[in-house]
């Protein structure tokens, strides 16, 4: 118990802390003139409350990763709220602050076209097509999952369940973001916070109250599967989005449409990864609590074949009691609409983007979602475990190329940004250390550590040394 406090703890201070650091090296400046005023449109150009705009961007972030990721990272021991910690506020929060704040600062451009600007057209192409699938696999996983999860509670066949999602979706994309999303995401994010708060409740006063087995004493890898799991990288791949993550960096361009002023900024981007991160912890905890322990929670997880859903199903309805249960179901469906809807959105919007095409017509928004629709619904057809393997990968892939251009913008700006440039060198060696063994190659362990090692020095030597071609400002 102790140990979860002083994480939850540091994440708090971090905001007060790293937030007010980060802010002065990023320029915010509280007068300067914001996207939503230049460039209103009235439809993703929008000033927002603060409110809105917190709630949007974490509901935005929050999706199935804080908790099945969570949930399967608990499986490694407490070493995982270390990560979920650190990561959060040295990793996560940074990369979101950053992208939302260099977005502002560039009429509130999608994220491939900032690499573009910072790192070059090629990069600019690639994140492009990485951006696309990953949004894509999201909508799809995104669309199946809440589906599944509301058949299962009630007499609705999917199918319908589906169809209902997908016409949500439809209208969220295409509407003013003022429309739907404003208007319903304070409602979806009281069922989120309640989701949190029931969880909390329950560790503190529940049947399983959390004892101490998250002591830091006990660090290093518990995973029942040692030998299959190793620490790094696979503790670092299974807990992405309460960490760090790509799939971020596609959504905060959203909210640097919407933002009032650049005092905002703060609030809106570190405030809500730092949110996240502590919905994962407490998930964490929970996962390492629930069962007696993570030796325990390692035999049920064998058991279920690694099936993070069945875990959460069975805290849910043999933890929680009813009424607590169904508020966590519906607080986790209510965090995997919200990343569905967004997704969309942002496919439209990036499309959108990299073509040039306005979006104050509603025909053109609709040429555009139409075939992304299609393209989703057929993925959807995909098994979970798949889909959710590439989401993995790609999602670390992004989520390096987004930390390595805050440190392009601030090369750019002549600024210091070894802040920036450890955690995406860090990044880096964890993409091609996952590429490399378990992820593909099947390299052995020592082989595949070194291959990451001059992989990631590449990675580097190619960003200090090769001239830069930036787009040509718009």
């Amino acid at each position: 118990m102790v140990t979860f406090l002083i994480c939850v703890s540091v994440l708090l201070l971090s905001y007060f802390t790293y937030g007010r650091f980060l802010e002065r090296k990023l320029d915010i400046n509280f007068s300067a003139r914001v996207p939503s005023d230049k460039y209103y449109d009235g439809v993703d150009y929008i000033p927002l409350s603060l409110g809105r705009t917190f709630l949007i961007q974490l509901l935005n972030i929050a999706g199935l990763s804080p908790i099945f990721g969570a949930l399967l990272g608990a499986a490694f021991g407490p070493v995982a709220l270390l990560w979920v910690t650190l990561g959060g506020i040295f990793m996560g929060a940074l990369q979101d602050f950053a992208v939302g704040a260099i977005s502002m600062h560039n009429g509130g451009r999608g994220f491939p076209e900032l690499v573009g600007k910072y790192l070059g057209p090629r990069a600019r192409i690639f994140t492009g097509v990485m951006t696309m699938l990953l949004l894509l696999i999201v909508s799809a996983v995104f669309t199946d999952s809440p589906a599944v999860l509301l058949s299962n509670w009630t007499i609705v066949d999917k199918s319908y369940w589906i169809a209902i999602i997908v016409l949500y979706y439809v209208l969220a994309t295409i509407l003013p973001i003022d429309k739907i999303i404003g208007r319903l995401y304070p409602f979806f994010g009281i069922l989120l916070i309640g989701m949190t708060l029931v969880l909390v409740v329950s560790m503190f006063v529940g049947d399983y109250q959390m004892v101490e087995i998250t002591s830091l004493s006990s660090i290093g890898n518990m995973h029942y599967l040692k030998d299959k799991m190793p620490l790094l990288p696979m503790l670092f791949v299974t807990i992405t989005c309460g960490a760090v993550s790509g799939f971020h960096a596609t959504q905060s361009p959203i909210m640097a449409r919407c933002i009032r002023s650049e005092r905002e900024a703060r609030p809106v981007y570190f405030g809500a990864m730092i949110a996240e991160s502590i919905i994962t912890l407490v998930w964490t905890a929970v996962g390492m609590c629930f069962f007696g322990g993570v030796k325990q929670l390692g035999v049920v997880l064998s058991e279920c074949n690694g099936s993070a859903p069945d875990v959460v199903g069975t805290i849910c309805t043999k933890g929680l009691g009813p009424v607590g249960g169904i508020i966590v179901i519906i607080g986790i469906i209510a965090a995997t609409v919200t990343s569905g809807d967004t997704a969309f959105r942002m496919a439209r919007l990036t499309v959108a983007d990299f073509f040039k095409i306005e979006q104050r017509s509603v025909l053109k928004r609709v040429s555009i979602s139409i075939p992304l629709f299609m393209i989703a619904f057929i993925m959807t057809s995909i098994d979970f475990d798949v889909m959710w393997r590439y989401m993995a990968w790609v999602n670390l892939i992004l989520a390096a190329m987004a930390l390595w251009m805050v440190c392009g913008y601030m090369r750019h700006h002549k600024r210091d940004y070894i802040y920036a440039l450890l955690p995406a060198l860090f990044m880096t060696f964890v993409i091609f250390s996952y590429i490399s063994g378990a992820g593909g190659m099947r390299f052995e362990y020592t082989q595949s550590l070194i291959f990451s090692a001059m992989a990631t020095c590449s990675v580097a030597i190619l960003f200090l040394f090769r001239a830069k071609n930036p787009l040509k400002e718009s």
